[in-house]
């Protein structure tokens, strides 16, 4: 089964998924603290982030706190930090999935290069012994009834 073999648009099936992919995905639907963290970092990394925060710190500045709004800067450096340890825990768990699918994808290249060569010894193998009975074909007397 492919992906061919869904509906367009549909998500694929957790039969077509890659199976590191299926893995990964479980034990995100399995794990507040991991949801959590996606979900923050995806929200981090929209347009409306970005619109929020420009909104929030126009006000702030213009009707909350007089220059060199001091309040602001803490918040925005301590929102700084959380946000990069977000990205940072995504940017772990993006590299271990890659590994792992890295490791699964060679594990089945060499199942499958040793399939392929196992394939391969039994048609040289074949040929072989087509050719052997060919050449001890050649030594019979001509059929005379092929003329």
């Amino acid at each position: 089964m492919t992906t061919a073999d869904t509906a367009p648009g549909s998500p694929p099936t957790a039969e077509q998924l890659h199976p590191v992919v299926a893995q990964t995905l479980a034990q995100s639907a399995q794990s507040f603290q991991l949801r959590l963290a996606d979900a923050i970092t995806r929200f981090a990394g929209s347009m409306a982030f970005v619109f929020i925060h420009i909104v929030v710190f126009a006000v702030w500045m213009l009707w909350f706190e007089a220059n060199p709004w001091p309040t602001l800067t803490l918040a925005v450096s301590l929102e700084a930090i959380f946000l990069s340890t977000f990205v940072m825990i995504g940017q772990n768990r993006q590299a271990d999935f890659q590994q792992r699918k890295a490791d699964y994808e060679f594990k089945e290249q060499v199942q499958e290069l040793m399939r392929n060569t196992a394939l391969t010894e039994k048609v040289h193998g074949l040929l072989v012994e087509l050719n052997s009975r060919s050449s001890a074909g050649d030594a019979r007397p001509a059929d005379p009834a092929a003329d």
